[in-house]
């Protein structure tokens, strides 16, 4: 059913679920050969095999894609733990945490397993599209898609100038119609060979704006690439590979690159205040990074790469939280679950006076750290829904806990799912809630998780409803009075599923 980027090499493979198996049963072969070497080498090995299980669980031939990005992105911030004890040639239970890190990394490993389960059972049936709604969308323009996503943009940049509260989170929900949007170019792009200004122009503008926000979330923009590319079933080339390599290339080290500059630029941008609002124009914060760029050369990356892997690895927080739940410092009973219920079904616009969620506060009083230096520039620290559960219902049980986390995650996406609208937006209104609430990786709150879920099932459910079909009529009646235009030189045709014009 996917047509792909244009190839002379027709016999090479997709994009697919079946070629990213391979590809994680030979990741986990890599660190099995080298595992020998590591502190760890049961985890290291466990955990390496752990994605091709996870994609033998969900690879059904209509999963939902963002499905993918959600089960591995949470696999990595555990998998990083063991790598981070090859690389500091330490066992896990020797780290200044103590030895209930052991603990953590296997009770967060089962539990991506669990998160994975619960989407092959709720996600593993969807009816198929038929052909005219899988191919939809490549009837609407490229540059009418494009400027859907730079209008999201302005309201995305609105929302955040003059709203707060819960209406910021209902704009900041609209806001990500952006990534519905770029996901459309990019498998359009990718799709028909077309348009390539359009793709770059995306990738130009959510680099610069992740760049210059106060979160650094540049490395969206590489997500929907990648799920797009998965979406598109594009064929696997050399060409392809190296492509990808830029890619990867590209992402790493903006990533190492924010996370040697990232403490300053937050003090700048924030003015030095103890908040999450930029109190700094945009050409001030721009300019600032600019400066940055031109030294570039000063960066210690060796530093950097050591922080950035420690921040990827988020294991050593639960063994902290499962020490002092072990002391029986916490001994309220499902609290956590009891706290996050409470607050999203009073919403603020009815409860003004709701107090605001601190994660940090919980953090704090989970762990008995008072880690106040990753307050500074304005961000907070979480403990994570994972460990929260694990406060809640201990192990076993927080498996049952992270269960019914991904049963909320899988009806929701499954409720996008059930729309008459094209296939690629389905896609795409799942990929902009996946992103939502795993922008974050595990530090996400259970509260944050259930509200977010509930306002993206209601303001998307909405758009899918009532706004889209506006849409779509404007984006086909474009199309259709482009496709009447006289093309000088040129003839139309039909697109074939294997690409080209007939």
């Amino acid at each position: 059913m996917a047509s792909t980027l244009a190839s002379p090499l027709r016999n090479a493979p997709r994009l697919d679920y079946s070629l990213l198996r391979r590809a994680a049963f030979g990741f986990g072969l890599l660190f099995v050969v080298i595992s020998p070497g590591s502190p760890d080498p049961l985890a290291l090995c466990v955990g390496a095999f752990t994605p091709w299980f996870i994609l033998r669980l969900v690879s059904t031939p209509t999963m939902p894609l963002a499905i993918v990005y959600y089960l591995l992105s949470q696999w990595l911030q555990v998998f990083a733990r063991a790598f981070l004890a090859l690389v500091d040639g330490e066992p896990m239970a020797q780290s200044i945490s103590g030895p209930w890190v052991v603990n953590a990394y296997w009770y967060m490993l089962a539990s991506t397993v669990v998160l994975a389960i619960a989407c092959r059972l709720v996600l593993g049936r969807i009816a198929p599209p038929d052909q005219e709604n899988w191919s939809r969308h490549l009837a609407w323009r490229t540059s009418d898609v494009f400027l859907i996503y730079l209008a999201a943009n302005v309201v995305s940049q609105m929302a955040g100038l003059f709203l707060g509260g819960g209406l910021f989170q209902l704009f900041e929900s609209v806001a990500r119609v952006k990534i519905v949007a770029a996901f459309l170019v990019f498998v359009s792009v990718m799709q028909t060979g077309r348009g390539w200004g359009f793709l770059f122009a995306v990738l130009a503008v959510e680099i610069g704006v992740g760049m210059t926000g106060l979160l650094g979330d540049f490395r969206g923009v590489f997500v929907f690439l990648g799920t797009a590319a998965l979406a598109a079933q594009i064929r696997w080339t050399p060409r392809t590979t190296a492509y990808s390599f830029l890619a990867g290339f590209s992402l790493v080290a903006l990533a190492l690159f924010w996370t040697s500059v990232k403490t300053e630029y937050r003090e700048f941008a924030t003015g030095g205040s103890e908040s999450q609002s930029l109190q700094l124009s945009l050409s001030d914060r721009a300019e600032y990074m600019l400066k940055r760029v031109s030294s570039v050369g000063d960066v210690n990356w060796g530093l950097a790469s050591k922080a950035l892997l420690e921040r990827l690895a988020y294991v050593d927080i639960t063994g902290l939280v499962i020490n002092v739940d072990l002391a029986g410092s916490e001994p309220s009973s499902m609290r956590q679950w009891g706290e996050a219920l409470n607050h999203i079904f009073r919403p603020r616009f009815l409860f003004p006076d709701k107090p605001a969620l601190s994660d940090t506060e919980v953090f704090i009083r989970l762990t008995k750290a008072d880690f106040m230096e990753n307050m500074r520039g304005g961000t907070s620290i979480s403990v994570g829904y994972m460990a929260e559960n694990y406060v809640d219902l201990g192990f076993p049980g927080m498996l049952a806990g992270v269960f019914a986390v991904g049963l909320i995650v899988s009806f929701v996406v499954r409720f996008f799912f059930s729309f008459k609208v094209p296939w690629m937006v389905r896609q795409g209104a799942a990929l902009a809630y996946i992103y939502a609430i795993c922008a974050s990786g595990l530090e996400v709150s259970l509260p944050k998780l259930l509200g977010s879920s509930v306002t993206f099932a209601l303001v998307y459910g909405l758009i899918l409803k009532f706004a889209f079909p506006v849409g779509q009529v404007w984006l086909e009646r474009r199309a259709r009075r482009t496709a009447a235009e006289p093309r000088p030189g040129r003839t139309r045709g039909n697109f074939r599923p294997g690409g080209g014009r007939s």
